[in-house]
């Protein structure tokens, strides 16, 4: 089932956008990750056939933020499938994706087109809490650090863990860990075979 992961890392906005509901939104001003420019890199290792991960906000509106994104698949089973796909592009071994949607502010961050719509993370939350999402689910905080626990380069940080169980794809859970400084730093898949992928994300810029 680690195929599966460059479906969701890279086509993500083919598999799980569904539609946002407004009164669900993210509150706040604009972060700097989400402007125009910021580039979001993870591991230049390979995991489960992808590597070297890439995505840049190409377009900021009304406080949406669009990415375009590609990564190296040498695996041809996951190219084969993704040749299906009208908004994907294959060249040799690098596959591209674009209009995955995030919103990102000084508060949260929300996504809007790509993962399930919903709020990913609200910077102050308290375990227990719960995002509802746009298909029905729901995305909780399952821990949160109480000390510089979490590592991220060469930092231990302080994260909120956040959970969700799409129970598409092969995909059981979906793990994510965010910091109010540097965002979205660290997302795992978990498959139906219990195996996980885990991808660490770095922003070029900070909150």
């Amino acid at each position: 089932m680690k195929t599966k992961v460059i479906l969701l890392v890279i086509a993500s906005a083919l598999l799980f956008t569904t539609c946002k509901k407004d009164d669900e939104e993210i509150k706040g001003d604009q972060s700097p990750m989400g402007e125009v420019g910021t580039i979001v890199t993870s591991t230049v290792q390979e995991v489960a056939g992808v590597s070297d991960f890439s995505a840049e906000v190409v377009a900021l509106e009304n406080g949406v933020s669009s990415y375009s994104g590609s990564a190296k698949v040498t695996n041809t089973f996951i190219k084969n499938m993704l040749a299906n796909e009208p908004a994907i592009t294959i060249n040799g071994d690098i596959v591209s994706a674009s209009d995955i949607e995030f919103k990102s502010t000084l508060e949260g961050i929300e996504s809007v087109s790509g993962l399930d719509a919903g709020i990913l993370v609200k910077y102050d939350s308290e375990v227990g809490d719960t995002y509802p999402l746009a298909s029905g689910g729901e995305r909780e905080v399952v821990s949160k650090s109480t000390e510089d626990d979490y590592n991220y380069g060469f930092w231990l940080i302080k994260v909120l863990e956040i959970e969700e169980h799409p129970n598409k794809m092969g995909v059981s859970k979906i793990r994510y860990w965010a910091n109010h400084k540097f965002g979205l730093v660290g997302i795992e898949f978990t498959f139906d075979d219990r195996s996980t992928a885990k991808f660490p994300i770095y922003n070029s810029t900070e909150n």
